[in-house]
């Protein structure tokens, strides 16, 4: 990610996606630049138009709501269901290390 981050970087800048630009965005982040990474993600970017791609992005995730707000209520069941097996295993260790406290007075 840190590499398409990089990219995004100096589009936002208005700068050209580079292997040399991206280098140097990731070592000013601190990051290990892989050159094979850096080259691959330069050549897939070559025929993008990054404001396209991005407005695209943008658009999908709005259509992709009202099927993403009824996934948390069916989750909650789960949600539910796992703490009470949370609870009920707490129990049983509480109970276990009881009885081994008897054992030694």
């Amino acid at each position: 990610m840190e590499y398409i981050y990089a990219a995004l970087l100096l589009h936002n800048a208005g700068k050209d996606v580079t292997e040399e630009n991206v280098t140097a965005v990731l070592k000013a982040a601190g990051v290990a630049a892989e050159d094979a990474r850096v080259k691959a993600l330069v050549a897939a970017l070559e025929d993008v138009n990054i404001e396209e791609a991005i407005s695209k992005a943008a658009v999908a995730p709005v259509a992709a709501a009202p099927a993403a707000a009824a996934a948390p209520a069916a989750a909650a069941p789960a949600a539910e269901e796992e703490a009470e097996e949370e609870s009920k295993k707490e129990e049983e260790e509480e109970s276990g290390m009881a009885g081994l406290g008897a054992l030694f007075g």
